[in-house]
């Protein structure tokens, strides 16, 4: 036995829900509506007070976006090297082969290097928000600080330090260019 309201018409949203036929692009008349939220459902009430993505997503996502971009830079910079060292009396299909060998070497040692430092960033983030429960732009700060110091620090403290101040400088600066590009240039 199901439970139904006898007060209300199961054919009329609920406030906060829309309508949604399966069919209607088949023109077809149909008989079944289902009322589908028009906002984002939570689990539990804490997940709707904060907006931000969860540290998994933040983990996925700075490492892949770093990843990727590296690999791309990589592979760029393999492909130009390979033409400085062709030789005058390489074939074509030689040619081809050391820019794929090249491009593919330079961009798979790019993009795990720099997915690393990605990987690391997303975990000092993640964990500095998880601590401090605010979601700023000195969390950001203070994970490329401690990203810079975490990846330079067997080089010894004065090296650290040095990648911790360029670790943070630079995240602040990606977070400002960021906020400066939401007000300016997105309408």
């Amino acid at each position: 036995m199901s439970y139904s309201d006898n007060n209300s018409d199961p054919n009329q949203p609920k406030p906060g829900t829309r309508l949604y036929n399966p069919y209607q692009d088949l023109h077809l008349p149909s008989q079944t509506l289902y009322h589908l939220p028009t906002s984002p459902e939570y689990l539990f009430t804490e997940e709707s007070l904060h907006q931000r993505r969860s540290w998994g997503e933040n983990l996925t996502f700075y490492t892949g976006s770093a990843y990727l971009s590296a690999s791309i830079a990589g592979g760029g910079a393999g492909f130009f090297s390979a033409f400085r060292s062709f030789e005058p009396t390489d074939t074509l299909k030689l040619k081809v082969n050391r820019i794929l060998n090249s491009s593919g070497h330079s961009g798979r040692v790019w993009g795990n290097r720099v997915g690393v430092v990605g990987l690391i960033y997303a975990g000092m983030e993640s964990g500095i928000v998880a601590i401090t429960d605010r979601d700023d732009v000195w969390s950001s700060v203070a994970a490329g600080l401690g990203t810079g110091a975490v990846c330079r620090a067997a080089r010894g403290f004065r090296s650290a330090a040095v990648a911790g101040a360029l670790g943070g400088l630079a995240a602040g600066a990606v977070v400002a260019g960021k906020q400066a590009l939401k007000r300016y240039a997105m309408i």
